[in-house]
């Protein structure tokens, strides 16, 4: 082995020293930027100003006092975002200093970044601050209606709901705690089902389920001929429609929390009702009330609330009544809506386009469901008429809109409302609608056209069904 002078090695450890010292300057240099530094390295221990002191400490500079500008943020109650606050930043030593004018331009921008940041942060604050009020006011009033509902209103149910406090209240909206309870009243039971009753149907429904899982040839054949009993399969397309029932809620599609409650009322029904059978649009007025009362009681409720007349008339598909309804309807719009009546008439714009999925699922399908349930409370009130009046409603909301449209847009629209509709605004609209049509009322307006399609019918035998 060749023998290494001393003098050689000490050269070379020289060497190795310089080329390591380089490199951290090399690395010092570029931890500066533009206006300021980039941010330290996982493996610096030092503040950045301690190590800016050093570095001048060493070079034998005298630390520089703070500068005006560094003191005017010190002053400053509102700290900025770094990248507003880098105009007052002092360049580093490498670099030339800001001129006077420039130095003095950054500062006059940076406090008016400040006052505007200032200004937006004092209009969010008083945004939040007039929602907390609302939102504690309207807190306030739930709260007060229902002491008024529980105290005053349903210990005296029969005496108190049709006076004039009650209706105004009910107009306000049914606080949700008490909905289900006066919702119950409201609709009744004319059919005096009893929990029993509901136990039983239920129990039957599930046979089916059971047979049609199995693929039993006995039930089938037992079917066959029998409308009664083609009407219980329609148990079958529950499930089909189930899964479209509220989709963003997420509780009644399969493994939700409401999923087997829906399915045993809908199948419990097709059983109790097989000559109606199941319809698509019951899952929505049967998950509103599975929403607000326990499973029997909201069965009891479906059932009942199916068995109004006009409810009754579309679920049967009763094309004659549908009619007549529309044509009812059709009477109040031209009264008080004219040119946009005008306008649907010009665009062969009838009204089952946009009524019939309104009033299969009592507008719990086309509104918020919050706004459906006010609709809903209503409802509750004033019976069917309340479902043409709110479309009246509808259609006056939007009769500017409405009146610039095709027959296609007019279609999508009303199929599709906007989701962020204004409540009050909404029920202003509803409010404005007049339910009478030269001196006659929404029931005398329908007798009367039930009675001429009667005698019509009568007269013409070819327009019998």
């Amino acid at each position: 082995a060749m023998a290494v002078s001393p003098a050689l090695l000490l050269m070379d450890r020289n060497l190795l020293a310089r080329k390591q010292n380089a490199r951290l300057d090399k690395q010092n240099d570029l931890g500066w930027k533009l206006f300021g530094k980039v941010p330290l390295r996982e493996n610096a221990q030092k503040d950045s100003k301690k190590m800016q002191k050093e570095c001048e400490d060493k070079a034998g500079r005298p630390s520089r006092p703070p500068s005006p500008k560094q003191n005017v943020r010190k002053n400053l109650d509102f700290e900025p975002l770094s990248t507003t606050a880098l105009i007052l930043e002092d360049r580093p030593a490498n670099l030339p200093a800001k001129p006077a004018e420039e130095a003095q331009k950054h500062r006059q921008q940076y406090e008016e970044m400040v006052v505007q940041a200032k200004k937006r942060e004092l209009k969010e604050a008083q945004r939040r601050k007039k929602q907390l009020e609302e939102r504690c006011k309207l807190e306030e009033s739930i709260g007060n209606a229902v002491l008024t509902w529980n105290n005053e209103i349903l210990p005296n149910w029969e005496t108190m709901w049709c006076s004039r406090k009650v209706r105004d209240l009910w107009w306000q909206g049914i606080p949700p705690s008490v909905r289900g309870k006066v919702w119950s009243l409201a609709i009744g039971n004319e059919l005096n089902i009893t929990h029993e009753l509901f136990d039983i149907c239920l129990a039957r429904a599930k046979e089916r389920w059971r047979s049609f899982s199995t693929g039993g040839s006995e039930v089938e054949s037992e079917d066959v001929g029998f409308s009664a009993a083609d009407r219980e399969a329609s148990l079958e397309l529950i499930k089909l429609d189930i899964s479209r029932t509220f989709p963003n809620l997420c509780i009644f599609q399969q493994g939700g929390p409401y999923h087997d409650t829906l399915h045993s009322i809908l199948g419990a029904y097709t059983c109790y009702r097989p000559d109606v059978g199941y319809v698509q649009g019951m899952s929505f007025i049967a998950a509103v009330l599975i929403l607000n009362l326990d499973t029997a009681d909201a069965f009891i409720a479906f059932s009942n609330l199916l068995n109004k007349p006009c409810q009754m008339a579309f679920f049967r598909v009763d094309h004659g009544l549908m009619l007549t309804y529309f044509a009812a309807f059709e009477v109040f719009f031209e009264e008080n809506l004219p040119k946009l009546f005008a306008h649907f008439k010009k665009n062969n714009l009838t009204p089952d386009i946009y009524l019939i999925d309104w009033i299969f699922t009592l507008y719990s399908k086309s509104l918020p469901l919050d706004l459906a349930c006010r609709i809903w409370d209503v409802f509750c009130r004033d019976g069917e008429e309340f479902l043409f009046r709110t479309a009246l409603g509808i259609l006056k909301l939007f009769e500017d809109i409405l009146t610039k449209m095709d027959f296609i847009h007019v279609a999508q629209f009303l199929t599709r409302l906007p989701e962020d509709l204004p409540a009050e605004e909404f029920f202003a609209s509803i409010a404005a609608v007049q339910m009478q049509s030269r001196n006659k009322k929404w029931a005398q307006v329908l007798t009367a056209l039930q009675r001429d399609s009667r005698e019509l019918e009568k007269g013409s035998p070819s327009l019998r069904h």
